[in-house]
């Protein structure tokens, strides 16, 4: 028998395979045209798939566009939609959000909340799943419009437009003065009472800070007077002016607008020392924490030589503030577990809470700096008495 001729045989074959890609190629078109025509539609027969085949390429991702790309990445980086941060892993262990914590730690607690969601606006009634974060349609949803006014933690209503209602939602705290005035009501000012407990303003408060007195978020001591909103000068106008919505970063083009520096914490108007220094030349940032931080050690003076109790702060850890027994400066343990301080008397607690209402808020130097600063400066007042601070030495302005 004779071998075949191998040049034949691939011959052969490459008529064969020129054939089958020309027949792929015919049926490719066919079905590309199909897909067009107008007897792909009512009343066809459509019962048998229809494949098509691409056109001609070549496709790389970076080629394929996605809508607001730009935006989404900005967004992404932003404290906003970090999954990973406390403010959003807080409920892990337990699975589920409680609904009041929900409304600001879930988007879809936040929807539920002002009924974007098709519900009856409120407080959700259970609680909701872990795993949200402030997403796109928080603050992009079309009825959030819908939203004229947001009730604050002081009772205060507030007006609002657009996104604006989102902020003022979330940042406009949980705890307000008049529920120190509610707590210490009728009680002595000097003595422990077992009543009393740790009352948080919350967190990230600039929209309350900025409202001032209007808004009514820090202790205000009877016989004084406290600034009321802060407005800036043009452009500024709303959260939007200065944070950029989706970085939530600090926008220096509008600082530079006024100021000499596009560095907020550099900026600084008043030409007095409000925290006894005499530098005019540094930012209002670095008067209020400084006084910030003698109010703070003047709490700690008092817990110790008025009440008699040693109190420390830990910011890392619920409640904050902790008992210190012996002086150490470390906060006692019981059964592996912190203690928290519990010899509140009315004077410390009106001061500690508004000490965190501050520096509970890391831009209170540009959402409100006078009324910060008068927040602080009354509290010191009152810690001075009974700890025979001289005021004047301290050489402070309010």
């Amino acid at each position: 028998m004779s071998m075949p001729n191998p040049t034949r045989i691939v011959r052969a074959l490459a008529g064969v395979t020129a054939i089958l890609i020309l027949g792929l190629s015919v049926g490719a078109a066919t079905a590309q045209v199909e897909m067009s025509g107008p007897e792909i539609g009512e009343g066809a027969d459509n019962s048998q798939p229809v494949f098509v085949m691409p056109r001609s390429g070549p496709f790389t991702p970076e080629t394929v566009a996605i809508p607001n790309a730009r935006i989404i990445a900005a967004w992404s980086g932003s404290g906003h939609a970090d999954s990973s941060a406390e403010a959003f892993r807080h409920w892990d262990d337990e699975g589920e959000i409680d609904p009041a914590c929900s409304v600001c730690h879930s988007s879809i607690g936040f929807r539920s909340f002002h009924g974007l969601d098709g519900s009856e606006p409120g407080v959700p009634e259970s609680p909701v799943p872990v795993g949200g974060v402030v997403d796109c349609e928080t603050c992009h949803n079309p009825n959030l419009g819908t939203v004229t006014e947001i009730t604050l933690a002081s009772g205060v209503v507030h007006p609002v437009q657009g996104v604006e209602a989102a902020c003022v939602t979330c940042h406009g705290g949980r705890e307000a003065g008049i529920d120190v005035a509610a707590a210490t009501e009728g009680l002595p000012d000097d003595e422990p009472s077992g009543d009393l407990r740790f009352l948080n303003p919350h967190y990230f408060l600039g929209a309350a800070m900025n409202l001032g007195s209007y808004g009514g978020l820090g202790y205000e001591y009877p016989g004084k007077t406290y600034s009321g909103r802060f407005l800036h000068a043009r452009p500024v106008a709303t959260c939007n002016s200065c944070h950029d919505p989706h970085t939530l970063k600090i926008s220096e083009q509008t600082c530079l607008t006024c100021h000499f520096t596009g560095d907020p914490e550099d900026i600084r108007i008043a030409r007095v020392s409000f925290d006894g220094s005499g530098d005019t030349t540094k930012g209002i940032h670095d008067d209020i924490v400084a006084n910030g931080d003698r109010l703070l050690a003047m709490m700690k003076d008092y817990a110790a030589e008025v009440v008699g109790t040693p109190m420390v702060y830990n910011g890392d850890r619920y409640p904050y503030f902790f008992a210190d027994a012996n002086g150490d400066g470390v906060g006692d343990e019981a059964e592996g577990r912190a203690v928290a301080y519990n010899a509140w008397t009315p004077r410390l607690l009106k001061a500690t809470f508004n000490w965190k209402a501050v520096s509970a808020d890391p831009g209170a130097f540009a959402h409100n700096a006078p009324y910060a600063l008068e927040l602080l400066y009354d509290s010191m007042e009152d810690l001075a008495g009974p700890l025979g601070v001289d005021m004047d030495e301290l050489d402070l302005i309010r």
